[in-house]
């Protein structure tokens, strides 16, 4: 289960480890699995345990490879997929903000002219967001940004500039911001 999950009623059962009680409710402190055992008090114990293997978190300052979601014209929202080159059991979701997307005429930029649905982006974790669990990401240095889009044609686009992608199949060119990759990042 996941961190938060609320698990039952506090009258069903008693709060074991891993778990705690607010408004007569029984929640997960931890994510991994659920555990019920029999007391022979009467009421059984809820507790729950970590997952054998770990589930790797993003932490700040750590790269991460994700897929755009969707934009707008303030900010990109991503799905996590990969922390270095670790990928991740559940996804998480991230945002990049417009003012975090470039290092230098960060008034200049625009979202649609950097990011697109689909495309693939190196970034850096920047804070650990909010309560929906949004991670604040920049992908503002050389080595961030757009690693892998797809042209309307489907096919892979190849850069061709720090801003620009291109299609080898209908030569058509579309602004990206995109990453130079440094090898350690290169998926094999």
């Amino acid at each position: 289960c996941p961190l938060g999950e609320r698990l039952c009623s506090a009258e069903e059962a008693t709060a074991g480890s891993g778990t705690y009680t607010r408004h007569g409710f029984i929640f997960s402190s931890l994510a991994g699995c659920v555990e019920k055992t029999s007391e022979e008090s009467g009421l059984p114990v809820v507790s729950v345990v970590r997952d054998s293997d770990p589930q790797l978190l993003p932490d700040v300052g750590v790269v991460v490879t994700c897929k755009v979601c969707n934009i707008n014209s303030r900010f990109a929202k991503v799905h996590i997929l990969y922390i270095g080159s670790t990928p991740l059991k559940s996804i998480f979701r991230g945002t990049i903000r417009k003012e975090d997307i470039r290092a230098t005429e960060k008034d200049k930029v625009e979202v649609y002219k950097s990011f697109r649905p689909g495309d693939i982006v190196l970034a850096k974790v920047i804070s650990l967001g909010d309560s929906q669990s949004n991670y604040l990401l920049t992908t503002a240095e050389n080595e961030l940004g757009v690693v892998a889009a797809r042209s309307d044609a489907g096919m892979q686009m190849v850069p061709i500039s720090w801003c620009e992608m291109q299609c080898p199949r209908t030569h058509t060119k579309e602004f990206r911001k995109v990453a130079r990759v440094q090898p350690e990042f290169l998926q094999t």
